[in-house]
């Protein structure tokens, strides 16, 4: 019973503002935001506004990453797209 009700408030949200938006009434505006354990937003960037408004929350739940792996990505790329790589690993595709 709940799940429907808030699956039915989520279609009137989406519906109010599709229709709101169309007709240039309201302006959807995206910032890059990280949020803490205990529900703490902090924006990635200045945010000014004329004046309070509402905000939809979006949560992107990807796992953790460690740094040190997406900044060594690019350097070891240039080794694991050998074509000798390829070759070395093939049995397994």
């Amino acid at each position: 019973q709940s799940l429907v009700g808030c699956k039915e408030i989520k279609i009137e949200i989406t519906t109010y503002l599709l229709y709101h938006l169309l007709r240039g009434e309201i302006m959807l505006k995206s910032v890059e935001a990280t949020i803490e354990t205990d529900g703490k937003i902090h924006l990635l960037e200045p945010l000014r506004l004329g004046h309070s408004c509402r905000a939809i929350v979006t949560i992107i739940d990807e796992p953790d990453v460690p740094e040190t792996a997406l900044l060594s990505q690019q350097t070891l790329s240039h080794d694991w797209e050998r074509p000798e790589e390829d070759a070395a690993w093939s049995h397994l595709q």
